[in-house]
């Protein structure tokens, strides 16, 4: 057939097609293929066809045959393509997308739309189906993106398209992981989008940036980019948080934690604190470095199943079990559920120990059941459940579980380890049967090669069982190696090697462990590397090694001990007893801890302590290092205190010890140290002196000291080659001879010395270098018994030589010196010792020897120095002689030596002081206790003194020193004088031969004070004996004064002024007859007396004070009441430094001139800071010129007389006076109240204070009974008036009752109890007018009490309160009478003042006469005479404003008391002359005046007469 044919057939074929006569187009396609068998369309029609007829498989052969033919030709294509759309057949369904892609590539050649079709119809396939490679659709849809942009669509198409292609790729990456082709096509649309998003920043922006980085965050292998892309997000974003929050994950997810994961976190957690990304990762970030407290308060705000099991993990690690298990509970409904469960087994199993056991199964079944629906795979839960069993100690139920699961599952090497490590906990005969443990752990071993618990197991097996050490170095190694966190395995592998020898090995594990280790981790690897460092001496890096260890595990108490002895062998001794401590306090059942604490503080001298310490630990049980150190400082306390001379407590100390270091001794018998402190316990008391002859003890010093070389040959016999032991043992031999009573013999004396010289000699031979057995040899060789000079010379001089600053060796060649009289010598070697060592007290002992031989005036002062140094005994009997001596020495009082030694360097009290030491030690020394007696005497120590004196005469008694005997017994009977026992001394004097002229005076004086006048004539026996005329001038004025005590006064004086004939006439008889004048009232004879007692030239010290006493004194009698306080000032200015002056002022005052009260207050607080001694009385004096002056809390809270009373009852609570000056100060403190108008304070007190007053009374001494009497009348009158102030007229009336019921002849209470029953009745009804039997009465009852001024003013003022205004005028000239008699001077001013103010009431109101205006005058007069006086001035004032208001004398009589000084006229007087003043003015209508006084008041706050202005001008207008 020809061409044309061929073209017919297909014409005919392709009409056969369009009339669907299908079987034709067969038929002449066929014809054709004949012809031309690769005719292409033949091949296509054929295909038509086929399909057309419901034959796919022919059509699709013939469509692929067309296809071949021409791969370029759309028709083929399109047919079999609609083949496969139109045909439900699976194969037929996969070949369609490649024909789909075929098409794509033909249309986009000729026809874009139809190749948009196409891509859409592929791209929907691909999504349908997700069989096919998503490759392809990126594929497909970066064609279609690449024919747009050829095409040259707008921007805003070509995004959306890249949009919508990565929306497609990410939802099907989503769900599985996608081919590393497609990601590079998603990315690659992406950053195509992005470039062509506008505009930037917005929020189209933003979204695809933020979809972008979620595609990234897919992509484990885009790591990089990721990063980058949120980097660029939040520099263009920088307010969102997604990308720090894909970093986070991203971090989290890798457990990437380094520095940029950490700023991360941190920056997250800054932008939104609440994030629960940040809070995770800062606290995954902890967790890692072990900071797991700080992991806690981070997971604790994170709420997703990773966190809860980190928290769980965290507080896991802290030991917080029961929150471990409930923080697992929390995340057990998320996923890593299996990991939660098994955290919160293990976590219940580790707090089961602090439940009960029902309840701990309770929660075990749970967790069981839990773990049983969750995992149906039943080994598991069978392992669960033997682990549960094993926590509750059921160990069969525990290995049925374990078994079952292992034959459940035998490849499980866990479920096998499980299983031998439950038989290695069974106890030692599971562990040593070979078929149990071993074979089970080998199994596991086997099965899991990296189970390293198993390989751990298998070691402790051949360590602890086999004994085979190297294989369980092989096991621990493999251990090790397959998990370098194993610190058991790591341990036990470095002890190994530590025990083998091989340190090398064990410290390259541990330095490559602790390289690695982070903070707080690690801790047995540090550990060991520090016990390494500390056992081969570098302490410096063992600590900072056990300071690491502590960091992963503060709770270690063993490790803060091996931390303590770090610090204890680097001498950090503060810092080790903290380390100790902190051990003690997390282990108190550790000895270790509480020894090391106390050898501490014995090595830092804080004895005290360390012995309390060691008690902790000798209490519970007998530790022998605890024992002996207790023993130590026990002895060193006993040490210190014999240095300060407390002899009874270190006894007591000592004993201590001698019972500890006997304790010691039983347990460890074979310790040499133990038997040389036993020996060395009993040295103390020796070397202090100690006198133990007056001490009850069980054995004497040389039994002691023979217990001592029994110790000494024990300790010798164990180690007899320790020189330090024959040096000890030869100074015992040394005490026992030097130590030795009278009766001992001499011939054993003189061999204990020579067994002391030996046991030196055979020390010096084996350590000649020590300078101690020099010494101590020259000292034993210059005893008494060898006095081997020479010997002694050179043994001090060797000792030199060995030890140049050798200051006891210098010191005892200076006493061989002293004693074989080379004091040339004897000085430089002493001189030579005090610069080596200032302190030394022995060397200046030497020295002040030395200047007591030669006669030096630098002696005492010498021997005082080495009592400030240390209590010698030597130096303080020197000390206390050469003070004694000098202040028995009366000529030297004024000299300037006598002033330095005795005055300035405190010398009574300093020799008193170390003389009490000395006499507490040395009890049998009769001189020492002569000297305290007379110390004792000297600082008015009465009773110390007499006990002193009683204690020397019964030692001087049995010896044969008479003459010291009597010395001793005349001052014992002084000391009975002093302390008031007249008897007593009256029969000690007569024990003595009263040959002495003291002893005589001495016995006459004790008769006088005993009463017996008669005996006391054993003064004109002493007169016999007087060896001056002085003496003689002092017994004739003793005679006087028992004639005057006798009655006989012209006796008296004559005897006195025979005193004063005599060649050496004394003061004292002139001071005996000024003061016989002042008695009796006779001016004359007192200023005779006084005026030739001052002609005696200048006095000093208590004669100044005396004779101004003398003088005020007879002023005070002659009238001159003013000149008393300026005698009084005047001796002040003469002599301000007198104390004593000063107090004479302050007490002078207030009685004599009251107005100046505050300056005696002032002067009494001066005596006070002068001398407390002084002070004492000084401070009632300040106190009485306070009340005087009325200065109370309310006017001054600190500086009052209540706080000044206060203060001086507490100083002298046994004073009468004292508690009687607190009353009226209590007294003029609610005074001060009621004038306020407040409630008083302190009320109800004047019967407590009035018992307490009367009890002080009865302790007074007799001489001063009468004065206490009239105090103690006075305080009942105080009492009462302050019970009428308060209104308890009853209370008073029955105070005064009681007191007449016990002492019916008082009339001071008589007085006192009329005054109330007075009161009552003028209260009674509002006012009472009293008949004249009562007024007879009260008459009646003053006449009582004739000398009472104050009974007179209240006479007086009751008859004016009854209007009989005469009656009171001649009541208050009977007490201006009476007190001119007395002499009292304030009671003169008082009676006037009254006077006048009675008589002015009559005159104001107007009553007509002169007679009560000259009354007035009359008054005022007589009191300006005595002396200045505001309120007579006042009144003087007022009677002229009544006579003549507007007068101008009115005027300067007002003005006189206004315009004046606040310190020198009372402020009520110048608040009423100031009153008075305004109404004058006023009424003279004088507004500058009135303006001038309106000024005056303003400047000085009188308020009330500006307001008194004010009514004053609204009245008038």
């Amino acid at each position: 057939m020809s061409n044309k044919e061929v073209k017919a057939a297909l014409k005919s074929a392709r009409e056969a097609i369009n009339n669907k006569e299908f079987k034709e187009v067969l038929k002449h396609c066929k014809a054709v293929l004949k012809l031309e068998k690769n005719n292409y369309n033949a091949w296509v029609f054929i295909g038509k066809a086929a399909s057309e007829l419901e034959q796919p498989d022919q059509s699709q052969a013939a469509y692929r045959k067309a296809v071949e033919l021409e791969p370029e030709q759309l028709l083929a294509w399109q047919g079999l393509a609609n083949l496969y759309e139109n045909t439900d057949q699976w194969d037929f369904k996969d070949e369609l997308p490649s024909v789909y892609q075929k098409l794509v590539e033909l249309y986009a050649k000729t026809d874009k739309t139809k190749s948009y079709d196409m891509i859409k119809k592929l791209s929907d396939i691909y999504q349908s189906d997700r069989e096919y490679l998503k490759v392809c659709l990126a594929k497909v849809w970066l064609q279609l993106v690449q024919l747009k942009e050829e095409e040259g669509v707008d921007k805003k198409e070509l995004v959306q398209l890249l949009q919508k292609m990565t929306h497609l790729l990410s939802d099907c990456i989503s769900d599985e992981e996608q081919d590393n082709e497609t990601q590079q096509h998603l990315i690659t649309a992406f950053e195509k989008a992005m470039i062509l998003t506008e505009p930037v920043p917005g929020e189209e922006h933003k979204k695809l940036s933020a979809d972008y980085i979620k595609c990234l965050s897919k992509l484990p292998h885009e790591e990089s980019k990721m990063k980058e892309a949120c980097q660029s997000m939040s520099s263009v974003y920088p307010n969102q948080t997604y990308p720090l929050e894909v970093l986070c994950s991203h971090y989290l997810k890798t457990n990437n934690m380094d520095e940029d994961a950490v700023s991360c976190f941190s920056r997250l957690l800054e932008m939104a604190p609440n994030s629960g990304l940040g809070h995770l990762g800062l606290g995954t970030k902890a967790l890692l470095e072990g900071r797991y407290k700080e992991a806690v308060d981070d997971l604790e705000k994170v709420s997703s199943a990773v966190g809860w099991h980190s928290l769980a993990e965290a507080q896991f690690k802290i030991h917080r079990h029961s929150d471990s298990a409930a923080s697992c509970s929390q995340g057990v409904f998320y996923e890593l559920r299996d990991k939660l469960l098994r955290l919160k087994l293990e976590a219940l199993v580790r707090s089961e120990g602090e439940q009960a056991a029902s309840q701990a199964l309770e929660t075990f079944s749970q967790l069981l059941s839990e773990l049983e629906v969750s995992n149906p795979n039943l080994p598991q839960g069978l392992a669960l459940r033997g682990l549960a069993h094993l926590a509750e100690g059921q160990l069969q139920l525990a290995e049925q579980s374990f078994l079952q699961a292992t034959k459940q599952t035998p490849d499980s090497g866990e479920y096998f380890f499980f299983l031998g490590k439950l038989y290695w906990d069974m106890g030692s005969e599971t562990r040593k049967d070979r078929s149990k443990t071993h074979t089970h752990l080998l199994k596991a071993a086997k099965l899991d090669p990296h189970l390293g618990c198993a390989f751990r197991y298998l070691g402790h097996y051949y360590r602890e069982v086999a004994n085979d050490i190297a294989r369980a170095q092989g096991c621990y190694r493999k251990a090790f190696q397959l998990n370098s966190g194993d610190a058991e395995s790591g341990a036990a592998l470095v002890d190994l090697s530590m025990g083998q020898g091989d340190m090398d090995s064990a410290l390259t594990i541990l330095e490559s462990v602790t390289e690695k280790a982070t903070p707080g981790s690690a801790k047995w690897a540090w550990m060991r590397r520090g016990l390494y460092y500390l056992k081969i001496g570098e302490h410096q890096q063992a600590t900072a090694d056990l300071q690491a260890a502590l960091r992963a595990d503060p709770e270690d108490w063993v490790c803060w001990e091996c931390l303590g002895e770090a610090y204890l062998n680097r001498r950090s001794f503060t810092a080790a007893l903290k380390a100790f401590g902190k051990a003690h306090q997390l282990q108190p059942s550790s000895i270790y801890s509480v020894y090391q604490a106390a050898a501490i503080k014995q090595t830092l001298g804080k004895f005290k302590e360390a012995v309390d310490e060691y008690l902790q630990i000798t209490t519970q049980q007998d530790y022998v290092p605890a024992l002996k150190g207790l023993g130590e400082c026990q002895l060193s306390l006993a040490k210190s205190l014999m240095e300060d001379c407390r002899d009874g407590g270190a006894i007591d100390l000592i004993q201590q010890s001698i019972h500890n270091l006997f304790r010691a001794v039983q347990l460890r018998p074979d310790l040499s140290c133990l038997w040389k402190l036993r020996a060395q316990v009993v040295v103390p008391t020796l070397l202090s002196g100690f006198d133990s002859s007056t001490q009850d003890h069980m054995l004497n010093q040389a039994q002691t000291l023979k217990a001592g070389e029994r110790c000494y040959a024990h300790a010798l016999k164990l180690m007899p080659e320790v020189a330090s032991l024959w040096y000890d043992l030869g100074l015992n031999y040394y005490h026992q001879a030097t130590n030795s009573p009278r009766s001992t013999d001499e011939h054993q004396n003189s061999l204990n010395l020579e067994k002391a010289q030996q046991c030196l000699k055979k020390a010096i031979k084996m350590d000649s270098g020590n300078y101690s057995y020099w010494n101590a040899l020259g000292v034993i060789s210059m005893s008494r018994g060898l006095e081997s000079y020479a010997l002694a010379q050179h043994c001090f001089i060797k000792s030199i030589e060995v030890e140049p600053n050798n200051v006891v060796a210098w010191t005892n060649l200076g006493t061989l010196y002293l004693k074989k009289d080379n004091i040339e010598l004897a000085h430089e070697a002493f001189k030579i010792a005090q610069s080596l060592e200032p302190l030394y007290v022995n060397c200046w002992l030497g020295q002040a020897l030395i200047a007591e031989r030669v006669g030096s005036y630098d002696t005492m002062d010498l021997f005082r120095h080495t009592t400030e140094l240390s209590t010698h005994m030597e130096g303080v009997k020197g000390y206390a002689y050469w003070v004694c001596s000098t202040l028995l020495d009366k000529s030297n009082r004024d000299s300037d030596l006598y002033r330095y030694n005795i005055v300035q360097m405190n010398a009574i009290s300093a020799a008193h002081v170390a003389l009490c030491k000395y006499t507490e030690r040395i009890q049998s020394d009769p001189d020492a206790f002569i000297m305290l007696g007379y110390l004792n005497e000297h600082l008015q120590l009465k009773r110390q003194a007499l006990q002193a004196y009683q204690r020397s005469v019964e030692l001087l008694q049995s010896s044969s020193s008479s003459e010291v005997l009597v010395f001793s017994l005349g001052s014992c009977a002084r000391a009975l004088c002093n302390s008031g026992q007249w008897d007593e001394a009256v029969q000690v004097y007569k024990s003595t031969p009263l040959q002495d002229l003291s002893d005589l005076v001495g016995l006459a004086l004790a008769y006088f004070r005993a009463g017996l006048y008669p005996e006391s004539i054993m003064y004109e026996r002493a007169l016999a004996v007087t060896s001056n005329e002085k003496e003689k001038a002092y017994i004739l004025t003793a005679l006087a004064l028992l004639q005057h005590q006798q009655g006989n006064l012209d006796s008296a004086k004559t005897l006195l002024f025979k005193c004063s004939v005599l060649k050496e006439p004394i003061s004292e008889s002139l001071l005996c007859l000024c003061a016989l004048g002042l008695v009796h009232s006779d001016a004359t004879l007192a200023a005779a007396a006084l005026t030739e007692l001052l002609k005696q030239g200048s006095a000093s010290g208590g004669v100044v004070e005396q004779r101004c006493l003398l003088t005020c004194s007879l002023l005070a009698l002659q009238g001159n009441y003013s000149s008393v306080q300026r005698e009084a000032s005047r001796a002040v200015h003469s002599n301000p430094g007198n104390p004593s002056l000063w107090a004479l002022l302050s007490r002078v005052i207030p009685q004599y001139y009251p107005r100046k009260a505050q300056g005696g207050a002032v002067a009494g607080h001066i005596a006070c800071l002068f001398s407390m001694t002084q002070g004492k009385r000084a401070l009632l004096f300040s106190g009485v010129n306070q009340v005087a002056c009325g200065r109370h809390t309310g006017e001054d809270p600190h500086r009052n007389a209540l706080k000044t009373m206060q203060k001086a009852v507490l100083l002298c609570p046994d004073d009468p006076a004292t508690w009687a000056g607190l009353m009226a100060a209590c007294h003029t403190e609610n005074t001060s109240c009621y004038l306020s108008g407040s409630a008083p304070c302190r009320h109800s007190l004047e019967h407590t204070l009035m018992s307490v007053v009367s009890e002080k009374v009865r302790s007074v001494e007799e001489m001063e009974r009468p004065l206490t009497q009239a105090l103690e009348g006075w305080v009942l009158q105080q009492a009462v008036s302050g019970l009428m102030q308060q209104g308890q007229l009853e209370q008073a009336e029955a105070l005064c009752t009681q007191v007449l019921n016990v002492s019916p002849e008082q009339p001071a209470v008589m007085l006192s109890l009329t005054q109330v029953q007075c009161q009552r009745l003028l209260m009674a009804d509002g006012g009472t007018v009293l008949t004249e039997q009562v007024l007879e009465q009260l008459n009646k009852v003053i006449m009582m009490n004739p000398t009472n001024l104050g009974a007179w003013h209240w006479l007086a003022e009751v008859y004016r309160s009854q209007g009989l205004l005469v009656q009171a005028v001649m009541a208050y000239r009977q007490s201006l009478q009476l007190a001119l008699q007395l002499g009292a001077h304030s009671f003169q001013i008082a009676s006037l003042l009254r006077l006048a103010l009675l008589a002015l009431g009559p005159c104001m109101a107007g009553v007509p006469g002169n007679e009560w205006k000259d009354l007035v005058m009359e008054a005022t007069t007589e009191v300006l005479k005595l002396g200045s006086s505001p309120m007579a001035l006042l009144f003087q004032a007022l009677l002229q404003y009544v006579t003549k208001m507007t007068a101008r004398e009115t005027r300067r009589l007002l003005e006189r008391s206004v315009y004046v000084s606040s310190d020198d006229f009372p402020v009520t007087v110048v608040q009423v002359a100031s009153w008075y003043l305004l109404r004058h003015l006023h009424a003279k209508n004088d507004q500058e005046l009135l303006n001038v006084l309106l000024q005056h008041a303003k400047m000085n706050g009188n308020q009330r007469l500006l307001d008194f202005y004010t009514e004053l001008t609204s009245s008038s207008s």
